[in-house]
């Protein structure tokens, strides 16, 4: 692709974030199919994770607080009876226990009761900050430390399979929520325990997973096509908040 000229891009860019890469990756392939060093995200996703990533491109950067504050929608699937140290799928198998005979209705029942505000304590593995350690590289030493719970709240956490062990789910999060505590807390629920298989982010605010591009696509763009995928962030952003 050739470099692009003129004036320098600004705006959101919607990427779909494929499996097994960190949301930095993308900043940097971002900045390389940009030719340009500021691009920055709003809101990270796990390496595990796949979907909406906002990429922001330019003068954007600087609505990158309020993207972030934005609530979000994931569809997931949690696997009940096998416990993992980082609540998700790449973390290291702690502990098993028997998955009770449980009916749909059972673990619909149970969903409902996180709808709405609540207090949640952030993981170990978890990019959140703590005296100015990340905890993932606290969690990597074997070392647990105290973390302050905060409120968030679930707008929806509803089945869209059930097939023991595993429920796949549809759930609406505000800012700040953890999916894999969410999972690991609803195996809780049942005493068998659960952690996170599959999260895959579907939107943030208005913001849909149809409408993004995958790394790929981005990368085979012409400069001018590149340009028509940026969203100007005064179409998100109220110009009181930039």
């Amino acid at each position: 692709m050739s470099q692009l000229t003129n004036d320098a891009p600004e705006g959101i860019l919607l990427v779909d974030k494929p499996q097994g890469i960190t949301s930095h990756d993308v900043v940097g392939k971002m900045r390389r199919v940009f030719h340009m060093k500021k691009v920055g995200h709003a809101g990270t996703l796990d390496p595990m994770a796949t979907g909406m990533l906002l990429i922001l491109i330019g003068k954007a950067t600087k609505a990158s607080q309020y993207l972030m504050s934005m609530d979000k929608e994931y569809t997931g699937r949690v696997k009940l009876g096998v416990i993992t140290d980082s609540q998700d799928a790449d973390g290291e198998i702690t502990e098993e226990r028997p998955v009770p005979e449980l009916t749909e209705e059972q673990v619909k029942a149970e969903m409902k009761t996180f709808i709405g505000d609540q207090y949640q304590t952030p993981p170990m593995f978890s990019a959140k900050k703590i005296n100015g350690q990340k905890l993932y590289k606290l969690a990597r030493q074997g070392k647990t430390v105290e973390r302050e719970p905060r409120v968030i709240h679930i707008s929806r956490f509803d089945i869209t399979k059930f097939a023991l062990p595993e429920v796949s789910f549809i759930v609406g999060t505000s800012k700040g929520a953890y999916v894999r505590t969410i999972a690991h807390d609803l195996g809780e629920r049942f005493g068998c325990g659960g952690h996170l298989n599959e999260l895959r982010r579907t939107a943030v605010g208005q913001f849909r997973i149809e409408n993004a591009s995958t790394i790929e696509e981005l990368e085979n763009m012409s400069p001018s096509t590149l340009r028509k995928q940026l969203i100007p962030v005064i179409q998100a952003v109220p110009s009181h908040a930039l």
